[in-house]
């Protein structure tokens, strides 16, 4: 193992024995500030740290299984769907492959989703070499394949996405991102030339109208954590397609700014580029702005 994936997972050890307020508990700022101090970090750290908070507060919202002491969660969503739940005289069980679990090694417990239900289980088996990329590589996100798994339902069929939780939680990635992204904007600080502290200026003003987005959604989470004013899905989509623009160009402007040398030299900072540009694919693009424009009634404006 490389000495920086040891050094990844002592530290998800550490983090998950701290407690983070839940989305909409009153301190969401405070949950979303310590996802973009542990971004600016290491991003894979910051993912494997996000999906264990994010578990335990999908399983508070659901009325899951109390987590283990000293347990660390994982949520692995991602389509496409081929993991299948059969219920039989034994209980409910899980089989089939789901791809980018991270977190596939190091974690003790997850929450699958599976048709269009979500259930809590022990991992399967990870299948080595299912995650060969550079970016993102301490995150340990391979597929794992699951062979009758038992598994307990968390919530009733639907109940994963239908959750206010669900939005709260993906405005919660979007910290991740913009804590990453200033990870790599740091760099620019010690810009001297003009043409380097006008790039310097631009991602000061996206980082911190990202910022200030993130701050304002914190806050109306916490004041509707049940979503009665049916805000959720647009937030969170306005949000993520924000930040995820300010992250793209913080990427775009420090390398135009400073060019070659701090990717061939600076080994954190070459690290930070290319977890970013890993991890801002989460986003899914136009699909989420065409999801929002659905939503739009320019009331917002």
């Amino acid at each position: 193992m490389h000495p920086w994936r040891h050094h990844v997972n002592e530290r998800f050890n550490e983090v998950t024995g701290d407690r983070l307020p839940v989305p909409g508990s009153g301190a969401t700022r405070e949950r979303w500030n310590a996802f973009a101090r542990l971004a600016e970090e290491d991003l894979s750290l910051a993912r494997l740290c996000e999906g264990h908070f994010d578990a335990l507060a999908i399983l508070a919202e659901l009325g899951g299984p109390r987590p283990p002491p000293g347990s660390r969660w994982a949520v692995w969503a991602a389509k496409p769907p081929s993991l299948q739940a059969v219920h039989g005289t034994g209980g409910w069980r899980v089989s089939g492959v789901k791809p980018y679990c991270s977190g596939a090694r190091v974690c003790t417990h997850a929450l699958v989703t599976a048709g269009d239900g979500l259930f809590a289980v022990s991992p399967g088996t990870p299948v080595e070499g299912t995650w060969p990329a550079i970016g993102m590589a301490a995150s340990d996100s391979l597929d794992v394949r699951f062979e009758q798994v038992p598994a307990e339902p968390v919530g009733p069929p639907g109940a994963y996405v239908d959750r206010p939780g669900f939005h709260h939680g993906g405005v919660g990635v979007a910290t991740v991102w913009y804590g990453g992204a200033r990870a790599v904007a740091r760099t620019l600080l010690s810009a001297k030339d003009p043409h380097a502290l006008a790039h310097l200026g631009a991602v000061d003003v996206g980082l911190t109208s990202a910022r200030a987005a993130l701050d304002s959604a914190a806050d109306e989470i916490d004041a509707d954590p049940l979503d009665r004013k049916h805000e959720a899905a647009a937030r969170a989509l306005r949000v993520r397609s924000l930040v995820a623009e300010v992250a793209a160009d913080v990427l775009e402007r420090t390398g135009r700014a400073l060019g070659a040398g701090p990717l061939s030299h600076d080994e954190a900072h070459g690290r930070a580029v290319v977890d970013l540009t890993v991890y801002l694919r989460q986003h899914h693009a136009e699909r989420d702005l065409a999801a929002l424009g659905e939503l739009v009634t320019g009331d917002a404006w």
